[in-house]
């Protein structure tokens, strides 16, 4: 709660605001672009930013004297000598340190694993592993959500875990690796921490002389665009919204750079979907009708398609359909057609300017009135409400 101050509040125009990411990823130039958006729509901070790496050491300058930081604090050194400012923090690492309390904005990652799993599920998979790092807290949960989110169609999960990355190919590491994926049953779905554990991953397949996706998919817990596309397969990545963990951040940042009280707080911000690549682009049903199903359900989904349509296609009565996908896929055809348009309308709408009513024919909905009681049937909320949320 607030108190009041005599303290003059500055201008916006006046703070200094240093962001001590990466900008070598994705994830930390959207982050960047998400507090420069904030900053441009309150009038512009002095923002201070340099060129660094993944795993490069950020420190500020000799002499910089601002007015709040937002950081990816992921060491106990880094967050030491941010406490030694005495000026707010906000951090956006995923990383928990003891006794390290700045408020944090982060990515929601049990939804994360909520999503990717339902798109492995989605894609015909029973088998699932996830290929994990040993001593990482963070990655650690990342694998007990996608194994919780397994569990809703009581589906296992199987681990493989390393030390470190597995890049410079030829160790024990990677040929242990090698002799675990050829022991899976096949086929089966791989979901990792991120895009570099998912290129590992693809190269221990091409070794092990199994076929992506058609035997193995790959899916990586977070998108690094040109990552994902210079690998032997472009790798499908789910899209974690670091452009709105950055516009939130920047946000919070101001509240505590007024005058007043701030309670520390901890935000999740949803993924944005599944971005799909060539690495998951398989259905592995072995059941045929069900591969038809499924095929005819994602080919043109701006096209209406009924329940006696999808039967005819896949060469099944409509009973002998829904049984089918509830014995396999634990719930009926309606509901998987209707769930796959709305994720895809809800991808047209965060990522496109496409009007309500363009998105609703695009995904096979007779109307915008129709597609918005999908939308407060299954998300509680407008098809605008995930527009606004994307924006701001």
């Amino acid at each position: 709660m607030k108190k009041t101050s005599s303290r003059k509040k500055l201008s916006i125009s006046q703070k200094r605001v240093a962001v001590l990411v990466d900008t070598s990823t994705t994830w930390g130039r959207k982050l960047i672009e998400g507090v420069n958006r904030f900053s441009q729509e309150r009038g512009g901070w002095e923002l201070f930013v340099e060129p660094r790496g993944l795993e490069q050491r950020r420190w500020l300058p000799m002499g910089w004297q601002g007015d709040g930081v937002i950081a990816r604090v992921g060491l106990v050194d880094l967050a030491q000598r941010l406490k030694r400012l005495q000026i707010p923090v906000v951090n956006v690492s995923a990383i928990t340190l003891p006794k390290v309390k700045f408020p944090r904005v982060i990515s929601d990652q049990s939804s994360a694993a909520r999503i990717a799993a339902e798109h492995l599920v989605a894609r015909g998979f029973r088998s699932f592993g996830y290929f994990s790092q040993l001593e990482l807290d963070y990655v650690q949960a990342h694998q007990n959500a996608f194994a919780a989110a397994l569990k809703k169609w009581q589906y296992p999960c199987r681990v493989y875990s390393v030390a470190d990355s597995l890049a410079l190919a030829g160790n024990d590491d990677m040929k242990r690796l090698v002799a675990w994926l050829q022991s899976l049953p096949k086929p089966v779905a791989m979901f990792t921490w991120n895009s570099s554990g998912a290129r590992d991953l693809i190269y221990a397949c091409q070794r092990a002389g199994l076929a992506v996706p058609e035997e193995v998919a790959v899916l990586s817990g977070s998108d690094d665009h040109l990552f994902c596309e210079v690998t032997p397969v472009p790798i499908s990545a789910v899209e974690l919204d670091s452009e709105l963990i950055g516009y939130t951040a920047a946000r919070e940042l101001e509240r505590m750079m007024e005058p007043g009280d701030y309670e520390p707080k901890e935000i999740w911000i949803a993924p944005r979907g599944v971005v799909e690549r060539r690495s998951t682009d398989s259905l592995a049903h072995a059941d045929s009708a069900m591969v038809k199903a499924l095929q005819a359900m994602r080919s043109d989904l701006s096209k209406p398609l009924s329940v006696d349509d999808l039967a005819r296609l896949s060469g099944l009565s409509r009973r002998a359909l829904e049984l089918r996908f509830q014995r396999l896929m634990g719930q009926s055809p309606a509901v998987a057609m209707r769930r796959i348009r709305v994720e895809h309308a809800i991808s047209l709408l965060r990522q496109t300017n496409l009007s309500v009513a363009q998105v609703a024919d695009r995904c096979g909905f007779s109307s915008p009135e129709y597609m918005a009681s999908v939308f407060r049937e299954v998300h509680g909320a407008s098809p605008l409400h995930f527009r606004k949320k994307s924006e701001h």
